[in-house]
């Protein structure tokens, strides 16, 4: 039985410790909250536009095509990871980590160069320590705090050069690892590709779809090269917006888990407290009265 000074020391830490969660809880909650409703109100508009997109390009001739649509081998390849710069928010970086790896090891099989573009922190600190070194592997840090400032001007730089070095043949293929948010307590961490664009109607060839007759004002080229690139970059925000909110809901389980488990630990702690006062109480009692039996007997 540990005496009591060690249990009053741990009773006292664990409720230092369920404070700091509890208080890490209400900030995420929060946080969460402001996040949640950004997504939720650019997710409609992200994906009409991405529909919107792959119906364009599905339905278009030859010769009204877009550079972004271009399926190459891929010899060149990069994986955009984006995760969180702080932990303690469960397995949310664990997982989204995953998707990117299993991207790189299933879908980018074959590839002779690779860069990993990394957004946060803990992605940046994963690949620089498992796949720096590796022949043709590249590990890009450069954007690993946009995550500190999600307005679409900051953002808009990372899916720009992207696309220009898509154009150019720099990259072959481009996934996007992300965690899309549905609500605080479920996130699901997907590896999605971003170029080139995919074409859903031809990816469900057993469903019919009825080819959209559109008339195109201005040109096919110009509205097409207008377009593209703008759907694009909406798109790449709504995958760090639904990151953003995935994190502070993740956070906000593992913390609120947390409080739970300390109150649970504190109640073990003080059935245990209880028990050592009671015990050496009863010792004390014991000495006291074998004392006295001793002085009567003497």
């Amino acid at each position: 039985m540990a005496n009591l000074k060690e249990v009053r020391e741990r009773i006292g830490s664990v409720q230092n410790t369920k404070q700091i969660t509890s208080a890490m809880k209400m900030v995420s909650a929060a946080k969460m909250s402001r996040a949640a409703q950004r997504i939720t109100e650019m997710r409609p508009y992200a994906l009409k536009l991405s529909e919107m997109l792959t119906n364009i390009l599905s339905n278009l001739e030859g010769d009204g095509s877009t550079v972004f649509n271009k399926v190459r081998p891929v010899n060149k390849a990069c994986v955009v990871v984006i995760t969180s710069s702080r932990g303690l928010a469960g397995a949310f970086n664990t997982n989204v980590i995953k998707a990117a790896v299993a991207a790189i090891e299933e879908k980018l099989t074959g590839y002779n160069e690779l860069e990993v573009i990394c957004i946060g922190k803990k992605g940046a600190e994963f690949f620089a320590r498992n796949y720096r070194g590796k022949q043709g592997v590249t590990i890009n840090t450069k954007y690993q705090e946009l995550m500190a400032d999600l307005s679409f001007e900051e953002t808009k730089k990372v899916p720009e050069l992207i696309m220009n070095r898509f154009a150019a043949g720099v990259y072959d293929s481009v996934y996007v690892a992300y965690a899309r948010f549905r609500n605080a307590a479920v996130q699901f961490a997907i590896a999605e590709q971003f170029l080139p664009v995919v074409d859903d109607h031809a990816a469900n060839e057993g469903e019919k779809h009825t080819k959209a007759d559109y008339i195109f004002e201005p040109s096919k080229e110009v509205l097409l090269e207008e377009l593209v690139p703008t759907i694009l970059k909406t798109k790449f925000q709504s995958f760090l917006l639904d990151t953003n909110a995935s994190e502070h809901g993740a956070r906000m389980t593992a913390m609120d888990k947390a409080t739970e488990n300390a109150t649970e630990l504190l109640k073990e702690l003080k059935i245990s407290y209880n028990k050592a006062r009671q015990e050496a109480i009863t010792t004390e009692i014991l000495e006291i009265v074998s004392g006295a039996a001793a002085l009567e007997a003497g």
